[in-house]
């Protein structure tokens, strides 16, 4: 799966939506409160280190087995040390991706099995730029 990075906007601005006190069903509608219980500021939710954040849209379907699909928006943690299995943004050999890091066995997982994993070895140039702490997908038509 490559990766393009969006630009950064410099500044962190805070913007509070309302939340509901209530679950959503999505199965069988409930008799859900009318209410809000209070509001909810997405940067402050999804994005602990600003100044250590970045974001880039996934394109590809080599991590759709665990949820992340062509388009999503990808948070990513640059201050973070990357343990097994996270999913990393790597810079390799010029380009970027995104996979799962296995760190015992030395490579880059997909997460469908069209792909083969990559072989992680000391002549390679490659820099991990990140850890994805988030994804964020577009259920309607996403704006240009």
């Amino acid at each position: 799966m490559k990766v393009t990075a969006c630009s950064q906007r410099p500044g962190y601005s805070s913007l509070a939506l309302a939340i509901f006190s209530s679950r959503v069903s999505a199965g069988f509608p409930s008799p859900a409160d009318d209410y809000t219980e209070d509001s909810i500021d997405l940067n402050k939710h999804l994005i602990k280190r600003p100044a250590a954040t970045f974001f880039a849209r996934a394109s590809g379907d080599s991590l759709i087995e665990i949820g992340i699909r062509d388009g999503d928006l990808l948070i990513i943690d640059r201050s973070l040390q990357p343990r097994q299995n996270d999913v990393v943004i790597v810079a390799l050999n010029g380009e970027l991706t995104c996979k799962r890091l296995d760190l015992h066995g030395r490579k880059l997982m997909p997460a469908n099995p069209r792909y083969a994993p990559i072989a992680i070895n000391d002549d390679m140039d490659l820099l991990i730029e990140g850890v994805v702490t988030h994804s964020i997908r577009y259920h309607h038509e996403r704006p240009a």
